[in-house]
């Protein structure tokens, strides 16, 4: 079955489009200039589509009494119902549709945490508060990667948004025909490496659930294990854990190399666990003996290829 198009949400601004309330943008050039390669994205600016122009007068969070109003610094023009509606609509439109979703940070619409509540004087603030739209987009989408165009700048962050998006679609595209225990075990053994590297002990409450199994309801069982597969892989992996990862890698072929071959893979594993080198050293040099000596179970696995690598995205692990 050939995979669908990955498609991704990104507020409008970060696309480049001049949306903002001051008519310009904040455009992503990692986004737009190196993911959009290999994704397509849908645009939205919730403030633009609740019906302020462009240009507009800037809107914040304000605290009034035990609500949060989305409006002027004087108080007035209070968009924050419209903004909940909107965000409530496209998550339901798009669950299960996006892979993905890029917000800008800090907005008061689409910022994903810290965005700042002033209070009703304008004298003081918090930076406690979540931007409306995204709030809403987040809490309809649980499964839905999600992140910032600031945190993208950093590079484990980038790597782990990016690997995220393409677990979750090749998930949406396991889920299109009818699941069974066997097509979810197949899925998991492809991500044995990843979640071993990301979360050892998810690995393997992951694997005992499928393996023990017993019952009818399939799908409650799918969605019992993407929810604990994608909450794994939200923090990113350690040197620790992938070189943990790496040595079990090594194992398999302890038979086909040789003395000084399995010592330079344990050189190139220990250099990287000291930050020596990055991650895509040991890696490369594995993939070169699996392609010498192949091995069906190892050349399906996840770990080594979890997105395009024109990304370039374990250079700087």
């Amino acid at each position: 079955m050939q995979k669908d198009t990955i498609k991704i949400g990104i507020s409008a601004c970060l696309a480049g489009e001049k949306v903002r309330f001051d008519s310009g943008h904040k455009k992503s050039n990692f986004c737009m200039e190196e993911l959009a390669k290999h994704v397509e994205y849908k645009m939205y600016c919730p403030e633009v589509a609740v019906g302020l122009p462009i240009p507009r007068p800037t809107i914040r969070q304000v605290r009034t009494a035990d609500t949060i109003k989305v409006c002027r610094p004087d108080g007035t023009g209070d968009v924050g119902p419209q903004l909940t509606e909107y965000g409530k609509k496209i998550a339901t439109e798009q669950a299960g549709h996006l892979s993905g979703f890029v917000f800008c940070a800090k907005s008061p619409s689409c910022g994903m945490e810290r965005v700042k509540i002033y209070n009703e004087a304008g004298t003081g603030n918090t930076s406690e508060g979540i931007g409306f739209f995204a709030e809403q987009i987040m809490k309809h989408n649980p499964l839905l990667p999600c992140e910032e165009n600031g945190r993208l700048n950093d590079v484990h962050l980038r790597e782990n948004f990016v690997m995220r998006v393409y677990t979750l679609h090749n998930w949406q595209q396991l889920v299109k025909e009818p699941v069974t225990v066997h097509r979810l075990t197949q899925f998991h053994a492809q991500y044995k490496y990843l979640l071993m590297a990301h979360n050892y002990q998810a690995y393997r409450d992951l694997g005992n659930l499928l393996g023990t199994f017993v019952g009818d309801d399939v799908n409650a069982l799918a969605d019992e294990y993407i929810l604990g597969l994608m909450n794994a892989l939200r923090r990113p992996a350690s040197r620790k854990n992938n070189s943990n990862t790496l040595m079990h890698l090594q194992g398999y072929f302890k038979r086909d190399l040789s003395k000084i071959e399995k010592e330079e893979m344990r050189d190139a594993i220990d250099e990287y666990r000291q930050g020596l080198v990055p991650l895509y050293v040991p890696l490369t040099l594995l993939k070169h003996h699996l392609k010498v000596h192949p091995n069906e179970y190892l050349s399906k696995q996840i770990y080594f290829n979890p997105y395009p690598n024109e990304l370039k995205l374990r250079y700087g692990l």
